[in-house]
């Protein structure tokens, strides 16, 4: 039974990651706006119906690794070392990501075409902000439950300080992250932009944890 489920599992995520796959292939050639979930559909071979119990939105076609996120980062504040603060255990995380290249460490050769689709779709750019906002719920949840708060209400107005401590480590990512997207579309090396960063987020992340410890 469950060697059966493990297939099943097996078989599910490489469906998605073929959809997924086709998706962004497609939204990199023509744009977001210019391709239907029809046309993903029948480019994989499967039904407009699979495509949409994969993904509900369209827009999680390309922004399809957001439930990888959210596992990743909760992993890293659930399973950190003693002693280690949910800050540093994230900082540890993202500079990790960076160094080895992950494709959510979010910068690597070719990201400039992942980039403009997103730029030149509305709806992209609006379903990332809400996954960011998303996420920052999820970190500050992941702070509450490291405090000893209740974790399904990290929002308590008696306790701000998970929420406000998410939304700092959220703002330090994206500042870095945005500063090292315009240099490389403005023709910087992207080794040096990604040197650049590690060093950047190491300082801005622990300027947060710094920032936190005082709450």
């Amino acid at each position: 039974m469950t060697d059966s489920l493990g297939l099943r599992e097996r078989k599910k995520r490489q469906t998605r990651s073929l959809i997924s796959d086709v998706a962004s292939h497609l939204f990199m050639q023509r744009g977001f706006d210019n391709v239907t979930v029809a046309e993903v559909a029948e480019a994989a071979g499967v039904s407009a119906k699979t495509v949409f119990n994969y993904f509900p939105r369209k827009e999680d076609l390309f922004l399809d690794r957001y439930p990888e996120a959210v596992e990743l980062v909760t992993r890293a504040v659930q399973e950190r070392a003693e002693g280690e603060s949910p800050v540093a255990a994230l900082r540890r995380l993202f500079l990790g990501m960076l160094r080895d290249g992950h494709p959510l460490g979010g910068i690597a050769p070719g990201y400039e075409v992942f980039w403009q689709v997103i730029l030149d779709s509305p709806a992209l750019r609006a379903r990332a902000r809400e996954l960011v906002e998303e996420l920052e719920g999820v970190i500050a949840g992941l702070f509450a439950e490291a405090a000893g708060s209740d974790p399904a209400d990290p929002t308590d107005p008696t306790d701000p300080a998970p929420r406000l401590a998410a939304a700092l480590v959220v703002a330090a990512y994206r500042a870095v992250y945005i500063t090292s997207i315009d240099r490389i579309r403005a023709g910087d090396p992207m080794q040096d932009v990604i040197a650049d960063r590690a060093v950047q987020l190491d300082r801005a992340l622990r300027a947060v944890e710094q920032a936190v410890a005082a709450f």
